[in-house]
C-alpha cells in the first residue's frame, strides 16, 4: 500500500488514540506503551507475520495480543489493540503507533533529529548531539533516533524534518571531491 493511504489510515487512528490519552491523562502512559509494543514488534518478525496475516482468526490474534503485551501495556491501550483486530485495522499498527509519537511530539513541543552514525555513540556524543541540534533548531527538547551506517567512515549525519546536517567522513570526502572537480 501507498505511503500516503497508510498515512490516510493511520492518522484517524493515531488521532483517537491521542483523544483517548488526553482525556484520561495517559499521554506519557500511552507513549511508554507504543515504544513497548514498537520494540516487540521489532524484535518479533513472526509475531509481525502472524498479526498481518489476513487469514488468522481475529480470536487468535487478540489471544496472541492478550499474551504478549498482557499487563505491559494499560487496558485501555488493550482495547484499543483489540479494537484494531475487529476493524482489520492491526496491520497498520506500526503506522498508528509512529504517528501517535509524532502527535506526542507536536503536543510536547519535542523536535526529532534522526541521527546516523560510523558507529555507536556513546551517551556523552548523544548529549552533544543532542545540545548542537538545539542550538541549530532552537528547539525546547530534542529526541534522538539513532541508526547505524558504516559506510559514514566516521562523523554523523543529523536529519530534522527536511534539514540534514552532513558531518560525516564521507559527506566531507564528497564535498572535496565535488571542489576539486570545478
Amino acid at each position: 500500500m501507498k505511503g500516503s493511504s497508510v498515512t490516510q489510515i493511520a492518522e484517524p487512528y493515531a488521532q483517537a488514540l491521542m483523544s483517548i490519552a488526553s482525556s484520561q491523562n495517559l499521554m506519557d502512559r500511552f507513549a511508554e506503551d507504543v515504544t513497548t509494543l514498537l520494540d516487540t514488534l521489532a524484535s518479533s518478525d513472526e509475531l509481525r507475520q502472524f498479526l498481518e496475516n489476513p487469514f488468522m482468526k481475529a480470536d487468535a490474534k487478540k489471544a496472541v495480543l492478550r499474551q504478549v503485551v498482557g499487563v505491559r501495556i494499560h487496558p485501555v491501550m488493550q482495547n484499543f489493540l483489540l479494537l484494531l483486530v475487529d476493524r482489520t485495522r492491526i496491520v497498520f499498527l506500526v503506522d498508528i503507533c509512529k504517528q501517535y509519537r509524532t502527535l506526542v511530539r507536536q503536543v510536547r513541543q519535542i523536535v526529532l533529529a534522526e541521527v546516523t552514525s560510523a558507529v555507536e555513540l556513546t551517551d556523552a556524543q548523544k548529549d552533544a548531539v543532542q545540545r548542537k541540534v538545539v542550538e541549530l533548531t532552537g528547539a525546547q527538547q530534542v529526541e534522538l533516533e539513532t541508526s547505524l551506517e558504516p559506510d559514514l567512515i566516521g562523523g554523523v549525519v543529523i536529519k530534522v524534518g527536511s534539514q540534514v546536517f552532513d558531518a560525516s567522513l564521507r559527506g566531507q570526502i564528497r564535498r572535496l571531491g565535488l571542489s576539486l572537480s570545478k
